[in-house]
């Protein structure tokens, strides 16, 4: 009897509060953007393949101080990770999109058996192309000081 008053009081809270950690509906042109990134992302860093990432691209204004602007920036790059790192692989573990935005939190591994990078990457996508990126990278510490993952 007790436990039933306890899940009449209960039970409204939660459904109450339930939309708060409810993803909300994207808009059409959300989803188009969402998906234009995603594929983007698997072409681009996980395919390593320009050409194919490369139709996705608008100006792309590069807001990483230590990346080249522009398609060709990208283009050098993944020649970069094909050279050196052609194993490396980047898990998307989050996805948000707010209008043209699209925001990514990916764990990046360079190379088989690291800890690899916990990233941020955002992309600024208008009709139909990723016009601009910033991202934030951090590496993996081989020690937490709490109990929390970074994804």
């Amino acid at each position: 009897m007790k436990l039933m008053k306890v899940a009449v009081i209960a039970l409204p809270t939660l459904a109450a509060a339930m939309p708060a950690f409810a993803e909300r509906a994207y808009s059409p042109q959300e989803q188009k953007n969402k998906e234009i990134v995603l594929d983007f992302y698997q072409k681009a860093l996980n395919d390593k393949d320009f050409d194919a990432a490369s139709k996705y691209l608008g100006k792309y204004i590069q807001h990483n101080p230590l990346a080249a602007d522009g398609p060709e920036g990208l283009r050098g790059f993944l020649d970069y990770l094909k050279k050196n790192f052609p194993q490396s692989k980047s898990e998307i573990k989050r996805v948000m999109v707010d209008g043209d935005y699209v925001i990514l939190r990916v764990h990046a591994i360079r190379q088989p058996g690291d800890r690899g990078s916990a990233i941020v990457d955002i992309f600024r996508v208008e009709d139909n192309k990723i016009q601009e990126h910033w991202d934030s990278v951090q590496p993996i510490p081989e020690k937490s000081m709490n109990n929390n993952t970074m994804f």
